[in-house]
């Protein structure tokens, strides 16, 4: 029997370096909801956890409305699988909307009457499947005496999101697009009950995050204390326990070898309250130094070893490593392979790799 280790189980559970997935939707809809404030590296979060990915089949699935970029918990941008934007949005927005609601008005003159004219100016510019930039949307929103400047349109547009109107659509050029989200996104049949979400979104997190505590569900989620339990509550048939940690039923095989380069903000350091699993304590500030960044970070056996940055070229990438420990010669072989992946990803080679 495989011992428990959570930072190994967890490595195993989010299928990083495994070739089960085919698919960027079947990666999204394992994880429950992939965090994209950072779009590049959310990209590749899905190809690290798929077989024969590229950076470019991620993107066509995105095209392909298999999976959506939106704001469906904590406020923050994720990808999540096209059948579940809608029921997640349910679920979690009233109460992130609920809580930011009286600092939109206080903190930058957004009334209830300044939305209602703002949805009916964006429904007007986006109706019959438009398309627009952030920009775009900006200048409608000015054109209807709805001011823009001091950050007053992200908060609108964030607000928009939450409340099913509009969600991320295809990219012009190199720039984001909003779109209706009943446009891109057109209603599922029937909708289902509170209950039932909960108990969905608390065993896919399990499913896709486990070994994970009750802390670290309320952390990613957002929920309420109460709800949360209630929602394992409802999952716990699917799941087994140790200690205080829940998961599912551990796929077949043992966990990667070998070592992995992940992106910032990768769901396995983001997805949890707590980091001391799989960071040592003494490297924390390395990861994130503030300011709610997360460093694009190298694992090994489970365990963050290092840091990493990319720099792009025409035609190829340059990769620095900023290990935490000297590396054996097996894991500089390692590093080696995990940075022609990762190039191999991007439709480009590896210029260079060093360590500093």
């Amino acid at each position: 029997m495989i011992p428990f280790d959570i930072g190994t189980q967890r490595e195993r559970n989010q299928h990083i370096g495994a070739e089960r997935f085919t698919t960027p939707n079947e990666v999204v809809a394992h994880l429950c909801a992939i965090q994209a404030q950072d779009f590049l590296g959310a990209l590749w979060a899905i190809g690290v956890r798929m077989r024969n990915a590229t950076e470019a089949a991620v993107e066509q699935a995105l095209q392909q409305r298999r999976i959506v970029r939106t704001w469906p918990l904590r406020g923050t941008l994720h990808f999540v699988a096209a059948e579940d934007a809608r029921w997640m949005l349910d679920l979690l927005a009233p109460a992130v909307m609920s809580r930011h609601a009286a600092r939109l008005e206080r903190e930058h003159g957004i009334t209830e009457p300044m939305l209602k004219r703002s949805r009916a100016a964006v429904r007007r510019a986006l109706a019959g499947g438009g398309a627009l930039t952030r920009s775009a949307s900006y200048e409608v929103l000015d054109k209807a005496r709805i001011p823009t400047a001091g950050g007053r349109g992200l908060q609108i547009v964030w607000q928009l999101a939450h409340e099913g109107l509009i969600c991320f659509g295809p990219r012009a050029g190199k720039q984001q697009t909003f779109v209706l989200l009943d446009d891109w996104l057109p209603a599922s049949s029937g909708q289902i009950s509170r209950d039932e979400a909960l108990a969905k979104l608390a065993r896919r997190y399990f499913t896709g995050h486990g070994p994970a505590t009750i802390a670290d569900f309320v952390w990613w989620s957002g929920l309420p204390v109460s709800d949360a339990r209630k929602g394992l509550e409802l999952a716990r048939p699917y799941l087994e326990q140790e200690k205080d940690h829940w998961f599912a039923p551990l796929p077949d095989g043992r966990p990667s070898q070998r070592i992995h380069l992940l992106p910032p903000f990768d769901e396995f350091t983001v997805g949890y309250k707590q980091r001391g699993d799989v960071l040592d304590p003494r490297f924390a500030r390395r990861v994130n130094n503030g300011g709610g960044m997360l460093q694009a970070v190298v694992i090994a056996a489970g365990r963050v070893v290092g840091t990493w940055k990319r720099t792009l070229r025409p035609d190829s990438v340059d990769i620095t490593i900023a290990p935490f420990r000297p590396l054996t010669r097996k894991e500089t072989r390692e590093v080696d392979e995990a940075c022609n992946r990762y190039a191999e990803f991007l439709g480009m080679k590896v210029e260079s790799v060093s360590c500093v």
